[in-house]
């Protein structure tokens, strides 16, 4: 989805203008970054949580040359979906990451 496809979706689900969506798209999307910037998680109930997180300082090596670079302290974004804390279920193939918990063998009675 693409924040143009938001503001269509707040413009058709509203009595508000599509330039008046669009404006309190970008004014929530404003707020997020502002909040960030500051070192603020942001918590978004039913949605999910930015949270951010420091990194230290670390040795790293160019893959290229193998030469080792300073990797510096640096402070990251990362979000957590709220329904990826509900379920995480084993595959045969891969981890499948689901908002509800759905049996992957249905029992026969």
């Amino acid at each position: 989805m693409t924040k143009a496809e938001i503001v269509e979706v707040v413009h058709r689900s509203s009595d508000l203008s599509k330039d008046e969506a669009g404006e309190v798209t970008e004014l929530v999307f404003e707020m997020i970054r502002q909040g960030l910037e500051r070192g603020e998680n942001v918590k978004l109930p039913g949605f999910g949580n930015f949270l951010v997180r420091e990194k230290v300082a670390r040795v790293g090596r160019n893959p290229k040359t193998g030469e080792e670079i300073e990797i510096s302290a640096r402070k990251v974004v990362s979000f957590k979906p709220r329904c990826a804390r509900k379920a995480v279920s084993e595959t045969a193939a891969s981890w499948q990451i689901s908002c509800r918990v759905q049996d992957p063998m249905p029992h026969v009675t």
